[in-house]
């Protein structure tokens, strides 16, 4: 007797035979403004023609935005399916334990062949899967060592990747996810979690990409010559945010492409600004090809019409907006993370949704399309009726971020806000805390809150305007609410607790 399996997909069954692969594609620090498909300044210089087209023949999310956007806690969010707080990885310190990598543990449990595949930065052994090759920590832009489970045990089965004219991560990466797709399991459905390197930096590109956008002027963001307060962090002495103009003295972007410290200062930005955005965005034309690379294999093989691809990034990018570089805040070029979902046999091509999704919602997603249940403790919701074409009455309105790494590096204090289609109220509380690599002092705490629906580019913050008075108040309450909802009250800490008393 022929016994198949039936699972619930979206509100539609499907038979576990006919489940499809699933190829989740991420990288690192790509912002949804460096995609074509997503539009912005950048759209006229074709950056991500392959991502543009997978957009085209799929679902683009056009509000999809991190809890957290830093490196480690967003993919500890995308393993567990919950909130930094919860799964207590809140900054760059913080390993994920096998018994703690759900997300590839569940999948397996539903039948798929699972790899994880380029970096992973969550310091120990991806146990959870069958077989992985991940970069070590951050991993190298060129001739990269990872660490590889056929290779014996973890953490002594690396291999080193080079090659006479130099290999770079971007092509590594895809090299061993082809290789892997060829050998797989054939009789299980695939699960591949393919993560790139880049953009984050430095910025080194593939030599092939040497010249292209030379003779180009990247459009600059009107904000570049427009800082907003940054919530009175500034007091800490030491600048705010890492700048592309002189403005931070301690740490800019112009230290890092070596320009000329004796322009004056407009001219310095300009300069900076475009060897920037030119080497960001030719490490994101490596990417883009190398996804051609395996939408082509799986073309060639017959296999892409049964397999949902997936694209995002651990979270957007500064690109000179408001005088910044790097992520970590809370503004949308940061926590705004690109979102294609493409699998036109069961989704309508060249849609878009602006339903308020959160990088919480990836787990419980994927689980579902791999056709397995979310579990209690994941605190996402998959995105399957939104796919299927029937926003649920009651999704979210607003989703919720924390940044908690407290001036390191970056000179970004610490803050959480909420976000809504129409507004953005965010609370610099700037304090530690007990994060680990969070640094003293404690800078001013102050508030922002932006009209998004007439300052899209959040230039002006309306904080202490009367007329938006009875906003803040609203934004308040619904902050808190938020923040029960999702079990991250401040009780636990007196000090944040009297600066809210103080400043509330």
């Amino acid at each position: 007797m022929l016994f198949v399996l039936m699972v619930m997909w979206g509100g539609n069954v499907l038979a576990q035979d006919t489940k499809p692969n699933i190829l989740f594609i991420m990288t690192d620090d790509h912002a949804a403004h460096a995609l074509g498909a997503y539009g912005g300044r950048l759209a006229g210089l074709n950056p991500t023609p392959t991502l543009d087209q997978l957009a085209a023949e799929g679902m683009r999310f056009s509000n999809a935005f991190v809890s957290n956007s830093i490196c480690t806690p967003s993919r500890a969010t995308l393993m567990t399916g919950q909130y930094s707080h919860t799964n207590g990885i809140r900054t760059l310190i913080g390993p994920l334990a096998p018994e703690r990598q759900h997300l590839p543990r569940l999948i397996g449990e539903a039948g798929y062949h699972t790899a994880m595949i380029g970096k992973w930065h969550l310091t120990e052994e991806p146990a959870a899967y069958d077989e992985y090759s991940v970069l070590e920590v951050q991993g190298n832009y060129f001739n990269p060592t990872l660490r590889r489970s056929v290779r014996g045990d973890w953490p002594d089965n690396e291999q080193y990747f080079s090659g006479y004219d130099s290999k770079h991560s971007s092509d590594v990466v895809t090299d061993l996810s082809l290789e892997w797709l060829k050998r797989r399991d054939t009789s299980r459905p695939f699960f591949l979690m393919h993560h790139f390197k880049a953009p984050h930096d430095n910025f080194e590109n593939a030599e092939r990409y040497d010249w292209l956008y030379e003779d180009t002027d990247i459009p600059e963001p009107t904000t570049l010559w427009h800082q907003p307060d940054f919530g009175s962090a500034a007091t800490h002495g030491r600048g705010s945010g890492t700048s592309v103009s002189k403005r931070n003295t301690r740490r800019n972007m112009g230290h890092h492409m070596f320009v000329d410290p004796s322009l004056d200062s407009t001219e310095y930005t300009r300069v900076t600004y475009q060897r920037y955005l030119k080497k960001y965005l030719r490490t994101v034309r490596g990417v883009d090809d190398n996804i051609k690379r395996l939408i082509d294999h799986l073309r060639e093989t017959g296999e892409l019409d049964n397999t949902i691809v997936i694209y995002t990034s651990d979270q957007g990018m500064m690109l000179g907006e408001h005088d910044l570089i790097d992520k970590r805040w809370m503004y949308d070029e940061s926590m705004r993370i690109p979102l294609i979902v493409r699998y036109p046999a069961r989704f309508q091509p060249g849609t878009v949704s602006d339903a308020m999704v959160s990088n919480v919602d990836l787990a419980p997603t994927l689980l579902a399309l791999a056709g397995a249940e979310t579990p209690d403790f994941m605190q996402g919701r998959s995105l399957t009726p939104i796919l299927n074409g029937a926003t649920p009455d009651d999704w979210r309105e607003a989703v919720y971020y924390r940044y908690w790494m407290h001036l390191t590096h970056h000179d970004v204090p610490a803050h959480y806000g909420i976000r809504t289609k129409d507004y953005k109220l965010i609370f610099f509380y700037g304090l530690p805390l007990d994060a680990e690599g969070a640094l003293e002092p404690a800078t001013t705490p102050s508030w922002e809150l932006y009209d998004l629906r007439t300052d899209p580019w959040e230039s002006v913050n309306r904080y202490a305007d009367p007329n938006y008075a009875e906003v803040a108040q609203q934004l308040k309450r619904d902050l808190l609410a938020l923040k029960a909802r999702t079990g991250d009250t401040d009780d636990r800490y007196p000090a944040l607790m009297q600066v809210r008393a103080d400043h509330w």
